[in-house]
């Protein structure tokens, strides 16, 4: 078997595939036509069927492919469960305050009240017989942005496994799944970095140790907007419409599957640093390490023996 592997700019990140297989160009060569196809359906930032549901909202249903329905089907499951905080329906809050884009502004409070009224998930409305979307109220938007890359991950993957291949890797900015084993290593093992929120990319707190994993990494670090001597960060409270007060610098989450780690990197945002490791220790299956933003670390149980701290 022969290795490959393809660096893509594609959803507003680098974008790095890898695979091992008999004929590995041109499995690589149908994941970049993938991965381009699902950024014009799925996008909330340009015209694509995502937008076209956006754009109907009060109006009438969209019927849509299966695999953007199922996506957005998982997102209002976990949308709806509480103290979550993921909400596909926040797409009204991150276009008002557009943090992490160049116009970003502070909406002001008569504003995000009435724009808490159209966030509810409850309000989307599937119907599968049709394969229908339709958002209850004009003006609500749908943003996939908190699990769409690990949904995508997940494609891929999976569609390298059906084509025979023996190991590969894509990395999504902080997003990553792997199968199979590592090239350069003995044990076969790969090696992920999880970042130093306090320091340029490409500089690590810790190294995991992992197989057949995925491992994320969201933070507030990256994306923020300072108005008023305050400083603003793209992760809300859909309860306030405003950012979510945490002591949370950055989470990253292992799991078999990239978008259970997008999941709960989201999910677990609204907690405290102490109370998301303690709510990892009673998952299955899920393991995750947390930084603080006065700088601490903390990891599950689960990675004691997977995990290198970088001094």
């Amino acid at each position: 078997m022969e290795t490959a592997e393809k660096k893509l700019h594609l959803m507003g990140t680098i974008i790095i595939v890898w695979v091992k297989a008999k004929n590995p160009q041109d499995l690589l060569d149908m994941a970049e036509k993938k991965l381009i196809d699902y950024e014009s359906r799925f996008s909330a930032n340009a015209k694509s069927h995502l937008t076209n549901i956006n754009d109907n909202a009060g109006i009438r249903p969209v019927k849509i492919e299966s695999d953007l329905f199922e996506l957005i089907k998982i997102g209002k499951e976990q949308s709806l469960i509480r103290n979550s905080a993921l909400n596909i329906a926040i797409g009204p809050l991150i276009q008002a305050w557009r943090i992490g884009f160049n116009d970003a502004r502070y909406p002001g409070q008569a504003r995000i009240n009435e724009l808490l009224k159209l966030i509810d998930p409850a309000d989307i409305i599937l119907d599968e017989t049709n394969q229908t979307i339709f958002l209850k109220h004009k003006q609500m938007s749908l943003d996939l942005g908190a699990i769409a890359k690990g949904y995508f991950a997940d494609k891929i993957i999976n569609y390298f496994k059906s084509q025979q291949a023996s190991a590969g890797f894509i990395s999504l900015g902080g997003n990553v799944l792997t199968f199979g084993d590592e090239p350069d290593h003995l044990d076969g093992m790969w090696r992920i970095g999880v970042q130093n929120p306090f320091l340029p990319r490409g500089n690590f707190v810790a190294t995991l140790k992992v197989l057949d994993k995925s491992v994320v990494t969201s933070g507030i670090y990256e994306r923020k907007f300072v108005f008023k001597g305050h400083t603003y960060h793209h992760i809300f409270d859909t309860s306030t419409g405003y950012p979510i007060k945490t002591n949370l610098e950055s989470i990253t989450i292992v799991a078999d599957k990239s978008i259970d780690c997008e999941i709960w990197t989201t999910r677990l945002f609204g907690q405290n640093a102490l109370k998301a490791v303690e709510i990892l220790n009673k998952l299955d299956g899920i393991d995750g390490v947390v930084v603080t933003t006065d700088g601490q670390m903390a990891y599950s149980d689960g990675l004691k023996k997977k995990i290198t701290l970088v001094q």
